[in-house]
């Protein structure tokens, strides 16, 4: 086995070759011939990737400056941000993989290495590791069919034709789900048939409790039978609307999860993994729990981890793993496995730099012709912004405060509350909004706006609720997504208190929010059935239309309280 020396040892060799921000050679495209070089080790090897959210097209995609953990989570993976960050896995700052995995220097990092992702360049990457290991399988974490227009117009046809082509064969899902019930069961069963498996022993009916998909598939590779069983997202019915799956249970179900290990090892399984959009957190846990699961595949959290965590549990150890988002990563598992067990493996999470890689041809062209209908309408030009506009961090980013704004303005209201989504790709300053941007931050099939009166005390019950799914000890009551934004309402926030006692000094325009009095509060997103509003999209662009250039603006972030000295935040924010 590679231990963490071991691999620090190659990193530190990797980053050596790197280059400096300030190094005029680092422009686009000059790293080494070899960067994606990846020599063979072992005799099952198994792509990854994961919330991709629909981006077919190179992107920009801060990481997060804010990822605070809590009990036991203080200080690991994947709670570590910026220099933190690169210390605990000993990559050099200025460098590529310090631009990949970190917020640091974005916009001069953005601009000197160029975009990252686009499915025409993650084909020809695919492409180039199965060259090398014939057999290899290309699993998909999920939030692939949300996330862009293109994907919300053609109801996720994009993506899913996009799969095929780019060579997926085992997926699981979360987003998909908001597409409804009968248009995942209709890709599942039509498109995906004889082409990709979709895999999730946490989906079952809510009368009988049978099996919705294929909890598990077993493929042959180079002799070795592997299993890939799949956890869709466990809170898909509370984080989205319920309406959209109403006949569905989800969950997470460890002892359902131990069977499902224990049946695929009794069928001969030598090699068994898990292919999880539960979050990082409830991976560790669940790895601590259930015996027999070689590796976790996991997503939902976006975090991009270059190498795995170890996790020991009842008889033995469980690698958990997490490849970030947006077509940013891909990463690879090399088993070397022996006399029916693993005798040792390799990792490695891979940027996907797109100035360093040749588009592949057909997926470029496929790209093209998906978006050519709709080119007139994703091309329009609302306006220009003059600051780094991202999404991404436990509060609040940019574009999430730049949506508020909208709300606030649009509808007259006191105050707005938007999700705390991840998904949504960034743009640097002088950068064009289109269209087709502002709707990678908000295309989803629920997009109605809403202006409600809420008593202060609402206001604080709401923002106390999506607090404790973030800040819960016990990570099996995060139920996903990041603190809600919120705009108009300055506050408090101390983690590491219990629910009803994070939320204090909640402020409006100076003056403490009462408890009593009615607000007028903006949102978007209502999870609940029936609800008829503007769609967020149309705010939001109305509102640019109107100011043109989107200045730099206070970012409405809470003060925290009550961490210490804690590695999940940069300097200076708390």
């Amino acid at each position: 086995m590679m231990n963490r020396r071991e691999f620090l040892q190659i990193l530190a060799v990797a980053a050596a070759s790197g280059m400096a921000l300030d190094n005029k050679q680092a422009l686009a495209g000059t790293a080494p011939t070899d960067f994606y070089d990846l020599p063979k080790f072992g005799n099952v090897s198994l792509m990854h990737m994961t919330d991709c959210h629909a981006q077919l097209l190179p992107i920009y995609f801060r990481e997060p400056d804010v990822n605070i953990g809590v009990g036991g989570a203080v200080g690991q993976p994947p709670h570590l941000v910026g220099e933190s960050f690169l210390k605990h896995y000993g990559i050099r700052p200025g460098t590529r993989e310090a631009y990949a995995f970190t917020y640091l220097d974005f916009k001069a990092a953005a601009r000197t290495y160029g975009k990252v992702g686009g499915f025409a360049h993650l084909k020809t990457l695919v492409d180039k590791v199965r060259a090398s290991r014939p057999g290899s399988l290309l699993l998909d974490g999920g939030d692939t069919w949300q996330g862009s227009a293109t994907s919300l117009w053609t109801n996720g046809q994009d993506m899913v034709d996009a799969c095929k082509l780019l060579g997926v064969d085992v997926m699981t899902g979360h987003w998909e789900f908001t597409y409804g019930a009968k248009r995942v069961k209709e890709v599942v069963d039509k498109d995906f048939k004889g082409h990709i498996d979709f895999v999730a022993q946490n989906v079952k009916t809510n009368d009988f409790g049978d099996q919705v998909f294929k909890p598990y598939v077993i493929k042959v590779m180079n002799g070795v039978q592997v299993a890939i069983i799949g956890q869709a997202f466990p809170y898909t019915p509370i984080a989205n609307p319920r309406y959209m799956v109403p006949d569905w249970s989800f969950g997470i179900n460890d002892d359902d999860m131990q069977k499902v290990v224990n049946e695929a090892r009794g069928k001969g399984a030598q090699v068994v993994v898990v292919l999880s959009h539960n979050g990082m957190d409830v991976d560790l846990k669940m790895a601590s729990r259930v015996t027999g699961i070689d590796a976790i595949f996991g997503g939902h959290t976006h975090d991009g981890i270059p190498f795995p965590s170890q996790v020991k549990n009842a008889k033995g150890t469980t690698l958990v793993t997490n490849a970030g988002s947006n077509g940013k990563f891909l990463g690879v598992m090399d088993f070397d496995v022996k006399n029916g067990k693993i005798a040792a493996w390799k990792y490695r999470l891979m940027p996907v730099f797109s100035n360093l890689i040749e588009p592949n041809a057909k997926m470029a062209a496929f790209i093209q012709n998906v978006r050519a209908p709709f080119i007139a309408k994703l091309d329009e030009k609302l306006a220009v912004t003059e600051d780094l506009l991202y999404r991404r961090g436990n509060f609040n980013g940019t574009f999430d405060q730049l949506i508020l704004d909208a709300l606030m303005a649009v509808k007259g209201a006191d105050a707005a509350f938007s999700p705390g989504f991840r998904w949504g790709t960034s743009l640097l300053p002088g950068d064009v909004i289109t269209m087709d941007k502002l709707m990678d931050q908000t295309a989803i099939t629920y997009p109605s706006t809403t202006l409600n009166e809420m008593t202060g005390a609402t206001i604080k019950n709401i923002m106390e609720d999506v607090c404790d799914n973030l800040f819960n000890t016990d990570p099996y009551y995060q139920q996903g997504g990041d603190m809600v934004r919120v705009g108009g309402i300055q506050y408090v926030v101390a983690p590491n208190n219990k629910i009803g006692n994070r939320i204090s000094g909640m402020t409006l325009k100076g003056k403490l929010v009462d408890p009593n009095k009615k607000y007028k509060v903006a949102g978007w997103a209502p999870v609940g059935e029936g609800v008829v509003g503007t769609p967020i999209w149309d705010v939001v662009a109305s509102y640019l239309r109107d100011i043109k250039v989107v200045k730099p603006r206070k970012l409405n972030e809470p003060k925290i309280v009550g961490i210490g000295k804690n590695p999940g935040i940069a300097p200076g924010l708390a």
